[in-house]
């Protein structure tokens, strides 16, 4: 060593060797992503464009049903079981299914919306029948069965709470005496309040539940005592995963249903312990349904096509729609029309709205939502507490609704890349800021909140894609059910979208297109 030559410490030996090794790593690409599914630009063409050209192009069918969602799916499978077949489905996506809609990411399956359907009770015989009909539910030895494929593999959910994972989404590590009580006690109000019958899936009788429309479920539970923050944590969670608002705007009835129309709540250390009820659940979400319903229709599905008007006429009905590809208006003539379509777009594109529809726009509230699909190159590690399941929550965050695992379901035992869907409910005033920020805001929003628990995220990102639903569902306020107004179907036009159940899941879009598909106009 020469004079004067600086003495090199072991720690900054060890330090220079890490700097060399870093330097001759490989760098990582960098994340690629962007947005995907709702094509928004689409959308706004209705409110921003002043003028249309006139049609171009006249098309006869029996019967038009506008809106592909889940209801207008549901409608024309009802209206193929009645043996019509002249029909067009007309939607503003390219592909069918509405929030049920799926994308591809480095060959996984994930979804864009829904992710999940209970099994259903008897009170939904018509979403039964589609069960049966597509191979997932059997009588065998007199019980009915479903394909354990399509239920969902353990462990199914899990929480991190207090720098650690536990099982279930309803806090309980290190919990004290107080909230245990208070579990206890709001197990034995859903029981109460399930005994009574009204509550079900779909809603049979509305005017029965207005006794708990009156006030928000935060009001309801502030007079019953239950003050407990993580109680109404969880709470307010399971409200804004069904609504998209927490607890201090739904309706108490609302709140309620979540639990006494599904499988109950159940407190630690309760007989039935903390486990939910079976879920149907695929790589691509409910996907797997609205694909089902579509795959019969061939070219009778029209995709792309932003529906400008409905008249009813004398001996019939009109229905203009844009052609996204095409560039040009197309006029459909039809006997009848059933519109599946958000109430606030309906009564913009029926011409002389009935008093109903009109009603049902101005009076309902939705929530936006955001959908990010994160490929990772290899699974997030395991760490302390249980290990990863189908559905993941972090503990504490009012907008996000933690992440699903599109790669549960697989079989393969060989661990791979995955898909981590992540749901984000920014609340009604935050819908302008859905869509100005860019798709690397949302990146960077979801890594921070995941890299808590799972601090190697970042290097094991590669793509991003990211869905913005503007109006995902609509919110149950108080009130709103008492305002809830039947559907106006009339003889030529009938109704049949989510907005009019008041709240937005599969079971209730379905019946209502089921219905409006397979009664036969007066």
């Amino acid at each position: 060593m020469g004079q004067g030559a600086p003495l090199i410490t072991r720690r900054a030996a060890l330090a220079g060797a890490a700097a060399a090794l870093a330097g001759c790593a490989p760098q990582r690409p960098p994340v690629t992503g962007g947005f995907s599914g709702a094509a928004v630009e689409r959308g706004h063409l209705l409110r921003t464009r002043a003028s249309w050209p006139a049609p171009a192009v006249t098309r006869r069918v029996e019967v038009v049903v506008a809106g592909g969602g889940v209801a207008g799916l549901a409608a024309t499978r009802a209206l193929r079981q009645r043996g019509v077949e002249d029909l067009a489905l007309l939607d503003l996506e390219d592909t069918a299914g509405g929030n049920s809609r799926a994308s591809v990411l480095g060959g996984i399956a994930c979804p864009l919306g829904a992710h999940y359907l209970p099994i259903p009770g008897d009170a939904a015989p018509d979403v039964q029948d589609l069960l049966e009909e597509l191979g997932l539910r059997q009588r065998v030895h007199g019980r009915w069965r479903y394909d354990q494929r399509a239920q969902c593999h353990a462990p199914q959910e899990r929480l991190y709470f207090q720098g650690e994972w536990q099982e279930g989404l309803l806090p309980t590590a290190g919990v004290g005496a107080t909230t245990l009580a208070q579990y206890a006690r709001f197990a034995q109000e859903v029981q109460r309040v399930a005994a009574t019958g009204v509550f079900r899936i779909p809603v049979p009788a509305r005017e029965r539940l207005r006794p708990w429309d009156g006030e928000t479920f935060a009001a309801w539970l502030d007079a019953r005592g239950f003050t407990d923050p993580q109680l109404r944590w969880y709470l307010d969670y399971c409200c804004r995963d069904d609504y998209g608002a927490g607890i201090a705007t739904v309706a108490a009835w609302a709140g309620l249903h979540y639990f006494a129309a599904r499988h109950g709540f159940h407190a630690p250390g309760a007989e039935e312990g903390g486990e939910r009820e079976a879920v149907l659940t695929w790589p691509e979400g409910n996907a797997f349904l609205t694909r089902a319903l579509s795959r019969p229709l061939g070219d009778r599905f029209r995709g792309g096509r932003l529906v400008l008007r409905i008249a009813e006429l004398r001996h019939g009905v009109e229905v203009d729609a844009w052609d996204v590809a095409a560039q040009r208006v197309e006029r459909w003539q039809a006997a009848r029309c059933i519109v599946a379509l958000p109430a606030f777009i309906a009564a913009r594109v029926v011409e002389n709205a009935p008093a109903a529809l009109r009603t049902l726009a101005q009076g309902t509230r939705h929530a936006p939502w955001i959908v990010a699909n994160l490929h990772l190159s290899a699974l997030p590690w395991a760490r302390a507490g249980m290990p990863l399941a189908w559905d993941n929550v972090v503990h504490g965050d009012g907008a996000s609704l933690g992440y699903v695992v599109a790669t549960h379901q697989a079989l393969d035992p060989a661990p791979g890349p995955t898909v981590l869907t992540w749901y984000g409910t920014p609340g009604e005033s935050a819908r302008a800021d859905v869509l100005r920020p860019p798709w690397t805001h949302w990146q960077d929003r979801i890594v921070r909140e995941l890299s808590v628990p799972h601090p190697e995220l970042a290097q094991l990102l590669t793509h991003v894609e990211v869905t913005r639903h503007g109006h995902a569902m609509p919110v149950p306020v108080p009130g709103a059910l008492a305002r809830l107004p039947a559907a106006p179907d009339s003889r030529r036009v009938r109704y049949a979208h989510s907005d009019w159940a008041g709240y937005s899941i599969f079971e209730e879009a379905f019946t209502l297109g089921h219905r409006a598909g397979i009664t036969r106009n007066r």
